[in-house]
């Protein structure tokens, strides 16, 4: 499995500089990869600092040259989808083509949706998302768009230049416990997030995805593994990726980035 860091840019890591610098730090040891949420509230016992994942994905770009990027995960349903295919673009390149673009359908807990009128409700959140990752990559093929969907319009738009990557920026999403839907959306795509599963929840999404596909063969599948039992029995699964979370706050984030990570789970 390929080692990645998700970093919360929260609190003490609210300066993309600071998250730049545990890029750097995470590259220069060995890790795959480094991935920042997207968040616009925090819980209020939490810290209120919070960075704008795309000015942080820039900084963390220029102090890099390997380790792949991205948002872990975009709610879609509070993004316009051509603003978010100029900003993937835009960090597709200015990367040399390292963005993974993670999405989902957002959470509410701390009012990110509600508290701006947005769409709280997770069925048409998740019709919004279908539909506008869907409309993401027809326009990062640089061919002209007719898209007139329910939620999503592109009236015979252009988009230039394409992503550096071919045949698009590869996208994964998030599916959290039994619910198939988003197993079903991740499957037509390049990879899965799977959120809050154990050995047996993994199985059965997996299984989905085999349905789906075909086999898993140029998926990928990126855990968050609760000890070396859990990152064995993953790997043996077929997980591609293993996430390393650090929480909102965490004084020892240089420490965890700066150390090999496969002694994560060593243990």
């Amino acid at each position: 499995m390929k080692h990645a860091l998700l970093l919360p840019p929260v609190g003490n890591l609210f300066d993309p500089s600071a998250l730049a610098e545990v890029a750097a730090a995470a590259e220069q040891a060995g890790w795959d990869g480094v991935f920042v949420w997207d968040h616009v509230l925090r819980p209020a016992h939490e810290p209120q600092e919070i960075a704008d994942p795309w000015i942080a994905m820039a900084a963390m770009a220029l102090a890099t040259t390997r380790v792949r990027l991205g948002p872990m995960v975009t709610p879609l349903t509070r993004r316009r989808p051509i603003k978010l295919v100029r900003e993937t673009i835009t960090l597709d390149h200015l990367s040399n083509g390292r963005l993974t673009l993670g999405l989902g359908l957002g959470v509410d807990t701390s009012r990110e949706l509600s508290g701006f009128g947005e769409i709280a409700d997770a069925r048409q959140r998740g019709d919004r998302l279908d539909e506008g990752a869907d409309l993401l990559a027809a326009m990062w093929s640089g061919e002209q768009v007719d898209f007139h969907g329910e939620h999503f319009v592109a009236d015979g738009i252009t988009v230039l230049p394409r992503p550096v990557q071919r045949p698009r920026i590869p996208i994964w999403f998030a599916a959290r416990g039994n619910a198939r839907r988003p197993v079903r959306r991740a499957a037509r795509f390049e990879g899965l997030v799977p959120i809050e599963v154990d050995e047996r929840g993994l199985k059965e999404m997996l299984a989905v995805v085999v349905e789906q596909r075909g086999s898993l063969d140029g998926f990928d599948i990126a855990v968050r593994p609760r000890g070396r039992g859990e990152y064995e029995a993953f790997g043996e699964l077929g997980a591609t990726w293993a996430f390393t979370e650090t929480k909102v706050g965490a004084p020892d984030v240089m420490q965890i980035a700066s150390a090999p990570p496969a002694d994560v789970f060593a243990t």
